[in-house]
Order: C-alpha cells, then sequence, then structure tokens
C-alpha cells in the first residue's frame, strides 16, 4: 500500500518542495494580473527607453508562431513579402492630408544625423548643430505615405496591377500611456498595402482580409470575434472604410485585434499614381491597406489565461508537450531517458512539439510550476513506477486535471487532447462574450450595464458623430464596430431618441 500511496502522490509531494509566485487575482486588480503575467511568464520587459519593451525569448517564440500562420495565409491569397524604410521624409508624410493630420500626435522625428563631443565636457556628447538634416524624417507611424511614392514607379498601366504586398516591420507611435504588448512606443506589426485597378477589387481585398484575420484569431488563437466597420470617427486616417475585428476580453473591455482599410483613390491621388486602361484612358489606382500587431499578445494573455499564469492554445504554443522526469539517481534517469526518447521521436514525428526538461539544478515542482505558468498545453510526468506499470501522468494546463494514461497509444491519446483544448479554450471564450452582449433600449440602461457588468453592448444609434461623442464624453464607452453580419432593425437611439436603424455595439476599450 505504501508504494501505490506514494507512486500516487509522488508528483504533489515534488511540487510541494517549490512556491510557486503568486499572481494577483484577476477579479481584485485585471491590471496588475496582467503585468505581473507578462513578467512570470517570461515574455517581455519594459526596457531602458520609456515606452518600448523587450520581448524575450519565449514571448518571441509565440509572436513567431503568430508571424508563422499569418504569413502562410498572406501568401496563399497571392501576397508577397518586401520592405521599405524606417524613415518617411516629412514631405511625403505631409502629402495625404488626413493621414498626416491622424497621426502626427504619436510621430517620432529625426532632425539631425549626426553627433559630437560637447565641448565643455569632453565625457558627453551633444547633437551637432552642423548635422541638420535639408528634411526632417518621420520615423514611420505606418507606411502608406512612402509605400504610395514607391507604387508611383511600379504602376503605369493594368498589366502592372493588382499589386499585393505585405511587410514584416516595427512601426513608432509616441505612446504617453505605455503598456507591456498593448501600446508601446515601438512595436512590431504586418501591413498589407495593395493596389487595384478597380474599386471592386479593392473592396474585395479589404474584406477578404479582415476575414483572413477572423479566421486566424478564432481556428488559432482560440479567439472569437466581431467583424464589423469601424463609425467614421473611428476609422484609420485616410480610409473610406474601416473593416474590423473586435474581441472581449476577461474583465470585459473590447479589444481591436485587427483593421483593413479600403482606402479608396486617396492615397493614390496624393501621391499622383494613375494606370493605363484596357481602354486606353488614364485613372487612379485604388487601394487597400491592412494589419495585426503584437497587440494580439496581449488579446493572447487577457483571453485565455488565469490566476496560475499564461493559458496557451496548442496551434500557437512554442512547446506544446512538456515532459518532466521524476528520479533519483543517474540509474533511474537513464531508464526513463530510454522511454522519454521514444515517446519524444514519436510525437515529433506527428507534428507535435515537445520539450524534455530532463535538468538536474531543477526540482520537479519548480519545473511543473514553471511550465504551467508559461501556458504549456499538456504536460508529462515520468518516473520509475510509471515505468514499471507502463503509464504516465498526463495534466492538461486549460482545466488543470491530471490523469495516469497508458503508454500504448500515447501519440493519439495526446493529439486528441491537443485538439480538445484547442476547442475547450475557444468555446469557454465565446461564451462569456455571449453572456457578455447585451442589449438595451435606454440610456439608463445603457449606463447601468456598462457600470455592473461590462462587455458589449447592443445599442441603437442615431449615425450621428455628434451622439457618439456625447456617449464617449459620458460614459468612456466606444462604438466598437457595426457588426457585419447583424440584421437591420428599426429602433430609436439610445441616447438621442431619434430613428435608428441598426444595432451598434459600445463598450469601453483597450
Amino acid at each position: 500500500m505504501c508504494f501505490i500511496f506514494l507512486h500516487n502522490n509522488i508528483n504533489k509531494i515534488c511540487a510541494k518542495l517549490y512556491v510557486k509566485k503568486k499572481l494577483t487575482s484577476r477579479s481584485k486588480d485585471f491590471s496588475k494580473w496582467y503585468n505581473e503575467l507578462v513578467i512570470l511568464a517570461d515574455l517581455a520587459e519594459n526596457s531602458a527607453v520609456r515606452g518600448c519593451m523587450v520581448i524575450k525569448p519565449y514571448g518571441y517564440a509565440i509572436w513567431e508562431k503568430i508571424q508563422s500562420e499569418l504569413d502562410k495565409m498572406f501568401k496563399a491569397t497571392g501576397h508577397q513579402n518586401a520592405y521599405f524604410p524606417l524613415f518617411v521624409p516629412k514631405s511625403l508624410f505631409e502629402a495625404e492630408e488626413k493621414n498626416a493630420e491622424g497621426f502626427a500626435k504619436e510621430c517620432a522625428v529625426v532632425t539631425h544625423y549626426r553627433l559630437k563631443t560637447d565641448p565643455d565636457n569632453e565625457s558627453k556628447l551633444v547633437v551637432d548643430p552642423d548635422a541638420k538634416l535639408e528634411e526632417e524624417l518621420v520615423v514611420r507611424p505606418t507606411s502608406e505615405a512612402i509605400i504610395w511614392n514607391t507604387y508611383k514607379n511600379w504602376i503605369q498601366s493594368y498589366r502592372d496591377l493588382p499589386i499585393l504586398i505585405n511587410q514584416w516591420a516595427n512601426v513608432v507611435r509616441w505612446e504617453m500611456r505605455p503598456r507591456l504588448f498593448l501600446r508601446t512606443a515601438e512595436f512590431l506589426w504586418q501591413e498589407g498595402h495593395t493596389a487595384h485597378a478597380s474599386k471592386a477589387e479593392a473592396l474585395e481585398e479589404t474584406i477578404l482580409i479582415n476575414g483572413l484575420y477572423a479566421d486566424f484569431l478564432e481556428n488559432f488563437m482560440a479567439i472569437p470575434v466581431v467583424q464589423g466597420l469601424k463609425s467614421e470617427s473611428e476609422r484609420f486616417a485616410g480610409a473610406e472604410e474601416t473593416y474590423c475585428i473586435e474581441a472581449l476580453m476577461q474583465d470585459g473591455k473590447a479589444l481591436q485585434a485587427g483593421t483593413s482599410h479600403f482606402l479608396g483613390q486617396n492615397f493614390a491621388k496624393a501621391f499622383d499614381v494613375k494606370f493605363a486602361t484596357k481602354s486606353g484612358g488614364l485613372e487612379y489606382v485604388w487601394a487597400s491597406s491592412w494589419g495585426v500587431s503584437t497587440r494580439l499578445m496581449g488579446a493572447l494573455i487577457m483571453t485565455h489565461s488565469d490566476d496560475n499564469g499564461l493559458v496557451l492554445p496548442p496551434n500557437l504554443a512554442p512547446i506544446q508537450v512538456v515532459i518532466i522526469p521524476i528520479y533519483k539517481g543517474l540509474e533511474q534517469l537513464e531508464a526513463i531517458n530510454e522511454v522519454v526518447n521514444e515517446i519524444k521521436a514519436q510525437l515529433e514525428a506527428d507534428g507535435i512539439s515537445v520539450k524534455y526538461d530532463n535538468r538536474d539544478n531543477f526540482k520537479p515542482g519548480h519545473k511543473f510550476n514553471d511550465y504551467e505558468s508559461k501556458g504549456v498545453p499538456l504536460r508529462i510526468a515520468i518516473g520509475p513506477r510509471d515505468l514499471e506499470k507502463n503509464v504516465v501522468e498526463l495534466a492538461r494546463r486549460d482545466t488543470l486535471e491530471k490523469k495516469f494514461v497508458p503508454l500504448d497509444g500515447l501519440s493519439d491519446l495526446i493529439q486528441a487532447t491537443l485538439d480538445e483544448i484547442q476547442t475547450n479554450l475557444f468555446n469557454n471564450a465565446l461564451k462569456f462574450r455571449e453572456k457578455h452582449i447585451t442589449k438595451v433600449d435606454s440610456f439608463d440602461e445603457f449606463q447601468s450595464v456598462l457600470l455592473e457588468k461590462g462587455g458589449f453592448i447592443s445599442a441603437h444609434w442615431d449615425g450621428t458623430p455628434e451622439t457618439e461623442e456625447a456617449i464617449k464624453k459620458q460614459t468612456k464607452a466606444t462604438i466598437r464596430c457595426i457588426p457585419l453580419n447583424d440584421i437591420p432593425s428599426k429602433g430609436r437611439c439610445v441616447y438621442s431618441g431619434k430613428p435608428s436603424f441598426q444595432r451598434v455595439l459600445f463598450a469601453k476599450s483597450y
């Protein structure tokens, strides 16, 4: 009986040898929980540059998975990657007035190109006044200006269209209230910029990419989203329409996860980009632009994680399965290694990413807690008595369920469990979102739901920016989107009482 008891409890005993760092509870302080989790899971940290972050290897590995999957989707729809300069001449940046005005307050500007030794203190460097640039350079907050100036040289005829370009890059938007992944002065993203011969084709592209983003978030990140249009005041600066995907975080706030913009001919006209048509005429090119950023990392954290740490959907986890040996002495470890090497080889042959952590400088309890805080979907623990019984302990990160399972058929079981975890995370997030979409028909209801429940508020809006601004000023809630799939319905604006023909989604947001 003693041996059986030890076999069933050895993992619990080992875990107690390491005291896990406690996170602030989400229900107590969601913001503090988030900040602590980013550090605990070893995703990122603040840098010496105010407002900028250092993305650590584990955090960057998740971003690489996001990047890899999206890149496949872009290329499957005919897009190619390119790269454009970080610096934009100020005159080009100013060419499209709405775009320039929209980003002006966030711009970092380069005025000089050299430093020199301070004549009064040789240990210091100062800006060399003789090295002033002839024209100031804006550090890109977005790339429409430099790209459309380039497209002018690439496009002469309808035969040159469409141009379907994406770039993976960094941008700078001088953020006054930085927060790791969600709002930083410099962040990583992809930005697509396409040129077309017709309005219909450019609009089709815009909608295609918005749907692609929704597909990616739901099927890879396990995050349900609402596809919709932005109101005029929330559109991208310089766009005629902005399509978006909106997600709901566990604290009831919305997060704009991605946007796709129909730019019309605005940038083509600003940079005089015309093409010869099949009929011999000359027309301005039609355009779209679209992007997602490392903000998706914040969405991933806030949608799925719990008070024990990060929770990752298997489709995006850099490590899908971690194996931890429990042993005393080299002889036991060698016996475990032999079995684990076979397990690892089989799982990897099935396309599952595996880490075998047989380091001897950390106790099993430390490892258990470390991988739990990092959100690894499945953990296998194996000791000498498990070998005798031909079993391993399998622990799920999403439910924290543990059970002993046979070695025979383990690979198939693990693949099925990973699929189940992916589905479970999506369904849990979907249930939460559906529970937190509330229809209201009066402003009193609107304010009450916003204060007591949060989430998306489905309400009629009269379509005017004045009403939108008044609601924002009184409640800090904004129109997150005008849902694409909602059936138009007549009603009265929740604020003004004027006629309305469709409900929109309001929420407080990040």
